[in-house]
């Protein structure tokens, strides 16, 4: 639960007597925490699952390697921006940063689809109570003497989450071509279709579903409005977006699945693990 600025200010050191409800000015309760279940197992397999794919996608963001079989690309190092990735066919076109640029390439890609998640309203919600307990759970003491809210540097950066939602949809426009692409073969012809494509299709179908199900994406389709009768096609859409956004939760973390699964199959194949399986 929140508190406005300025209410229990007062108080320092760690968790104790001035500390969170504890403080000054609020009510007066004995107990730690209202809660008697296991409220913390939620928050702690979220700290889990979030510091897993933290580490599993800064090893493949600074590997440089294996991140394309051919017809697949890796999510991660799509689309390619720097020269040292033209090994993918076209990339040397979109080298846009060219040969001076001697890091991975997905350091590049990587900032943009980042940014649009740990802008995330969602996201906002599970890391700041995994990662420091603000608040750790409903109904559960607040260890912070002092919250500002997103109001100051630098969670105040939070608020370009829709900036990053138009990037957004642009990537997930690049991650459909590439699956596209996965129709073909390794000498260009159409017709193909593997484990991989079929990976990549749920991937993308997961990516659009998530970043359409955005709360960002609801208030620009039906936001402003002050009349839906005038307007049926926007409010049919901002149905479907809503419909969408009830399972915003569930698509963040099907999608965060789908995208390491997808580079994990992807590297898997260019290392040689093994050969991709065909269905025709």
């Amino acid at each position: 639960m929140r508190r406005p600025e300025g209410r229990g200010a007062e108080g320092s050191g760690g968790p104790g007597p001035h500390r969170g409800v504890h403080t000054p000015g609020r009510a007066s309760i004995a107990a730690r925490h209202l809660r008697t279940d296991r409220w913390w197992v939620p928050q702690t397999a979220t700290l889990v699952a979030l510091l897993a794919f933290i580490g599993y996608s800064t090893w493949r963001a600074f590997d440089g390697a294996d991140y394309y079989s051919a017809p697949y690309v890796s999510p991660f190092y799509s689309p390619c921006l720097a020269a040292n990735c033209a090994r993918i066919p076209g990339g040397a076109d979109l080298a846009v940063f060219g040969d001076w640029w001697r890091l991975s390439p997905a350091l590049i890609v990587l900032i943009f689809p980042l940014g649009f998640r740990l802008t995330c309203y969602y996201y906002r919600k599970a890391y700041y109570r995994a990662f420091w307990s603000s608040p750790p759970a409903c109904a559960v003491a607040e260890p912070h003497a002092r919250y500002s809210g997103e109001t100051r540097f630098p969670l105040i950066l939070q608020n370009i989450h829709r900036y990053f939602f138009y990037i957004a949809v642009i990537f997930a426009v690049i991650l459909t071509y590439d699956v596209a692409l996965s129709f073909r073969d390794s000498h260009g012809q159409w017709g193909h279709a593997g484990l991989g494509t079929l990976i990549l299709l749920v991937n993308v179908g997961l990516i659009w579903a998530y970043t359409a199900s955005c709360h960002s994406c609801r208030h620009i389709i039906g936001g402003r409005m002050r009349h839906f009768s005038k307007h049926p096609v926007r409010y049919r859409m901002w149905g479907w977006v809503s419909k969408l956004n009830a399972r915003h939760m569930l698509l963040a973390w099907c999608s965060l699945a789908s995208i390491a699964v997808s580079d994990l199959y992807v590297y898997l194949l260019a290392s040689g693990a093994f050969s991709d399986p065909r269905f025709f």
